[in-house]
């Protein structure tokens, strides 16, 4: 097994790690390694935009970082960080420049940006590239990236776990070292040593049978983190996205996991049941655009209360040619499934989408560990609290990765010496499992996404989450046979972190006694306005 050395190791390839590589690249090596392939990334998936009050000649007439502030407090329900709000707001414009520099083209009108209007945002503030933003994003950077010398980019490298001195039973002097990484083709693990660790994972969306998230959503950043000994924040709070595209005639589960855009409804479109009836101003009065926690909580009440399979996003009363102008990607994936949205409404249901919760950070993206950061939807900064305002991930995943960079020079310039690393031992497997036992993976991995959605979804109560506990702590017991019993296997490794954040997802919702947000319980259906605190848990 080789060791490789690198000044900056960066697990993740979507916004938040290569807009940190970017900047570390001028002042040393840096290693980011990818799961997959770098277009696979959450950024590449994410369709609305990017949030930000801009200066006074392009903002929307009325608009302030204020309003944006109080915006984004609104829809976190009391639990955001106002520093983390406050900080990362006001470094919108930076953000802005910051991708507009690396080649980002967003769309304009005559006299500046082109500006939409999202749920939970009281002006239009969010920019975009049609409906493929995120593509539009990840695409700039991933080529800014390929073109910088000090860049090495790994694609179909799986990391296994982080290497840190606590792991290795020096607590007093709780540090990363690296990380052990699986490359997929070879199936050699490869050691790589670093004082300086970004974890830029994204987020966890398979957890659960239904989401709007690429396969690679695995929660794997969270579940290393846990492993090391790092501190886990909120993870209670899944925001399910409210218009996910129903298919009735779909064979499978992942057939129906289309992501039809929030700027849908911001540009007009309207929530409606099998009759037509327009029911969101029963549950709150911006109706189709209230935060997405309300919205998702109505679909899932008017689902169960009508029988329905679905609700409908009507958008038909739009001038004929709108959405394939304003929402090309969306209309024709439609049309694919034979639905032409100018004439027919779109069935709709909520699914899994984005984490809220994740490695607990501060303001930097650093860690309870030294030397390791996290930026993006691996992290929690306190800036979404209970509820992500629409189409702020982006523009937290860009504003922490250079503040995480300037931290990371600040306390860990790379020609700094650090105190004497500890050898870093060889990855640790088994090889007792015979191969023939290896279906039952496939098993368990849909198991944990059955129960998630069964037991953890929308609403939930004490028993079915008392349920989903006892299920997953047998799920972790199988998979941890089988990760010390077999040698090497990508899908093995993949479901031990997945059963792992969903089982820490679980732990924070039990600790929370209380509806808020995301997090809505039967048995607690009020907000306890003097419980603000974080759910926060600890391996060691």
């Amino acid at each position: 097994m080789s060791i490789i050395e690198t000044d900056f190791l960066v697990i993740g390839a979507g916004i938040g790690g290569l807009s940190f590589a970017l900047r570390a690249a001028k002042v040393g090596q840096v290693t980011v390694v990818c799961k997959g392939k770098l277009a696979d990334s959450n950024t590449s998936w994410a369709q609305g935009g990017i949030s930000s009050v801009l200066d006074d000649a392009m903002r929307s007439e009325g608009d302030t970082l204020e309003k944006h502030i109080q915006d984004t407090l609104d829809s976190g329900a009391g639990l955001c960080n106002e520093e983390a709000v406050r900080v990362l707001v006001a470094e919108g414009r930076e953000t802005i420049a910051d991708l507009v520099n690396y080649g980002v083209d967003f769309d304009r009108e005559a006299d500046g940006y082109s500006l939409g209007k999202e749920g939970g945002h009281s002006e239009r503030r969010i920019l975009h590239v049609k409906d493929t933003t995120g593509k539009a994003i990840a695409e700039a950077l991933i080529e800014s990236a390929r073109a910088h010398d000090n860049i090495t980019l790994l694609e179909d490298h799986f990391a296994i776990d982080l290497v840190s001195t606590a792991r290795l039973g020096m607590v007093t002097d709780d540090r990363v070292l690296g990380a052990y990484v699986l490359e997929k083709e070879s199936g050699k693990v490869i050691r790589f040593r670093s004082d300086r660790v970004v974890l830029a994972t994204g987020g966890s969306g398979k957890a659960y049978l239904y989401t709007t998230n690429p396969d690679s959503a695995t929660g794997d950043g969270v579940a290393m983190a846990w492993r090391a000994g790092a501190k886990i924040s909120n993870m209670e709070f899944t925001q399910f996205h409210p218009t996910c595209f129903y298919n009735p005639a779909a064979s499978g589960v992942e057939e129906r996991s289309f992501l039809v855009s929030e700027a849908v409804r911001g540009e007009g479109g309207i929530l409606v049941d099998r009759n037509g009836r327009d029911f969101m101003p029963e549950y709150d009065e911006r109706g189709s655009l209230a935060p997405r926690d309300i919205v998702a909580r109505a679909i899932d009440q008017e689902i169960k209360k009508t029988g329905a399979n679905c609700v409908y996003l009507d958008v038909t009363h739009k001038p004929a040619g709108f959405m394939k102008e304003r929402f090309p990607f969306i209309y024709e994936n439609l049309l694919k499934y034979g639905l032409d949205a100018e004439k027919d409404p779109i069935p709709v249901v909520p699914a899994a989408h984005y984490q809220c919760g994740g490695v607990l950070t501060d303001l930097s993206g650093k860690t309870t560990i030294r030397g390791l950061f996290a930026v993006g939807e691996v992290a929690c900064t306190g800036f979404h609290g209970a509820n992500r305002l629409a189409s702020n991930s982006l523009l937290e995943a860009n504003a922490i990765a250079r503040r995480a960079f300037d931290e990371m020079m600040r306390l860990y310039p790379p020609d700094k010496e650090g105190p004497v690393a500890p050898e870093i031992a060889a990855w640790n497997y088994g090889d007792l499992t015979p191969p023939d036992e290896l279906v039952n993976i496939y098993h368990n991995w849909d198991e944990v996404r059955r129960t998630m959605w069964d037991y953890v979804s929308i609403v939930r109560t004490e028993n079915r989450l008392r349920r989903a506990a006892f299920r997953l702590r047998n799920l972790r017991m199988e998979v941890r046979d089988f990760y010390w019993g077999y040698r090497v296997n990508y899908e093995i490794l993949e479901l031990r972190n997945l059963v792992t954040v969903a089982s820490l997802m679980v732990d924070c919702a039990k600790m929370r006694k209380e509806s808020r947000g995301l997090h809505y319980m039967l048995d607690y259906p009020e907000k306890v306005d003097t419980k603000k605190a974080n759910s926060t848990v600890r391996r060691f």
